[in-house]
């Protein structure tokens, strides 16, 4: 399915606290749906990563570190961004997070 030509103009002229607002529902309906969720009983690795924005011009790369989640689904590997590494030790806590999960206990990396 690709978007219509008229949407994606329309998303191109937001303001930037209006495409922040849609970036927010859009998260929250993929939630609602269950896209970007680990699966029950898989093994999820938790990893730190400093990352490159891009930007010819930049001088603070990399960014981060940032916490993301790696686990297999379907003989693909499939990755979740956790958020900013706020504390040494512990990715931050996710809404979709089950109650089963460890937080991880190495630097940079760990697997359940």
């Amino acid at each position: 399915m690709s978007l219509d030509r008229s949407l994606i103009a329309d998303v191109r002229s937001l303001s930037d606290p209006e495409l922040r607002r849609l970036v927010i529902l859009a998260q929250d309906l993929l939630e609602r749906r269950g896209a970007g969720r680990v699966p029950d009983g898989a093994k999820v690795t938790y990893r730190r990563e400093e990352v490159r924005c891009g930007k010819a011009n930049c001088t603070r790369c990399p960014h981060g570190p940032y916490w993301y989640a790696y686990w297999r689904e379907d003989g693909k590997l499939r990755s979740r961004y956790l958020g900013s590494a706020r504390e040494p030790h512990q990715p931050p806590a996710t809404r979709s997070r089950t109650s089963d999960e460890r937080t991880p206990a190495a630097e940079s990396s760990t697997e359940h």
